[in-house]
């Protein structure tokens, strides 16, 4: 992903040099294409609708650590209840899954059949120890407490947390992992790929992007990993 990036980067580092030679609204369109070739009716923008409580925040991770900033997040809302008398109804909570964190969107089977764990030396959140499991799908099933059951990325879903994942990573990390492994060209890797995001969250053109659109909902922003 490091080389995909840094070429990316090169890109947009040699248009910067005739950026200000061109009209803003032609220099932020060529930008705005770079590294997202997915029209926009591809993307789910109609998530913010679905923030309607008081309190509202996005807990933005680029990294995976142990899946924590998606715990966060969770004990956030929990603490919100507890200490503030707030209704589950009265707090709306965005994730972002960007940058390394990506990986987290994935299922399990994307995690077992790729390597993921190794590859991306992911660490158990509670035992410490290396671990080939997605941390934010992790259960009671997988000896997991059950305080932290409720943290699991699904079970927030269920509650109507929306997670958002970033597309810029995902055609940087994720499909090149598919085109390598499965020997595939770039357009059916990102098929493929897509199959193995986790139902209901939802592609971005960039987390950059997602978390803009959260802010001018009203979200409070808070570096989640």
């Amino acid at each position: 992903m490091e080389t995909n990036r840094r070429e990316f980067l090169e890109r947009i580092t040699a248009g910067a040099a005739s950026f200000g030679a061109l009209p803003l609204a032609m220099s932020l369109t060529a930008c705005a294409a770079e590294g997202s070739n997915q029209p926009a009716g591809e993307f789910d923008l109609a998530w913010p609708s679905r923030l309607t409580g008081k309190h509202k925040a996005v807990f933005d991770m680029a990294e995976i650590e142990s899946g924590y900033g998606v715990w966060r997040g969770n004990a956030w809302a929990g603490q919100y209840q507890q200490f503030m008398g707030a209704a589950p109804t009265d707090i709306s909570l965005v994730t972002i899954l960007r940058h390394n964190a990506i990986a987290l969107a994935m299922n399990q089977a994307w995690w077992d059949k790729y390597g993921i764990g190794k590859a991306k030396g992911v660490i158990h959140p509670l035992t410490g120890q290396p671990t080939d499991k997605n941390p934010v799908l992790l259960s009671t099933a997988d000896g997991i407490p059950a305080p932290f059951d409720a943290a699991a990325l699904p079970k927030q879903q269920e509650r109507g947390v929306v997670f958002l994942a970033c597309n810029l990573a995902f055609q940087l990390d994720c499909v090149p992992v598919v085109a390598k492994a499965d020997n595939l060209g770039e357009e059916e890797a990102r098929k493929v790929a897509l199959t193995y995001l986790l139902p209901g969250v939802l592609l971005q053109p960039s987390g950059v992007f997602a978390a803009v659109r959260c802010q001018e909902a009203g979200c409070t922003y808070v570096k989640a990993s």
